[in-house]
């Protein structure tokens, strides 16, 4: 399985913009990259009456829709996947995946921090912190506006190193 790399922080820290730069960057750099999100939201990815929700709702644990440059598969969760397991989903022809939320989850996390905002609790898995400001810790405080600077810190900490 390729390694995993969270991208965390409080709700409108800039996660988003901060994993599409980064997938950028390293799609750039020739890496191959799978991303995933931890949502709270109740997303529809499907619509009702459309094939496809109709399997679901019918009782297919899964289904999946191909069109002529995508497939999606939707499946039932019936218990909580951890981290792994999703990245699992997503195959293995992947150098890194880069997964936005999963804060509670036991991978390496760089912490998204906007001015004005707290951080999240202490977590002994946050490895770098990216600012706009210098902070008081002593882990890692990358800028968030030098994305080939993250994207380096990653190719070192996560890339390169063996995950345990």
């Amino acid at each position: 399985m390729p390694p995993i790399i969270a991208i965390v922080g409080r709700s409108n820290s800039g996660k988003t913009t901060l994993v599409t730069k980064l997938v950028h960057e390293l799609v750039e750099r020739g890496y191959r990259v799978a991303t995933m999100k931890d949502s709270h939201r109740q997303p529809t990815f499907d619509s009702k009456d459309k094939d496809s929700w109709r399997h679901i709702e019918a009782g297919s644990t899964a289904t999946a829709l191909k069109t002529n440059d995508s497939i999606v598969v939707i499946r039932r969760a019936h218990v909580e996947l951890d981290i792994n397991a999703i990245a699992g989903l997503l195959g293995d022809e992947h150098d890194i995946v880069i997964a936005e939320g999963f804060k509670h989850s036991g991978v390496s996390k760089i912490e998204v921090h906007r001015v004005g905002m707290p951080l999240l609790d202490d977590d002994n898995k946050i490895i770098a912190y990216a600012s706009q400001e210098p902070l008081d810790t002593t882990k890692r405080v990358l800028n968030i506006d030098d994305i080939p600077a993250i994207a380096d810190f990653i190719e070192r900490e996560i890339i390169f190193t063996p995950q345990q």
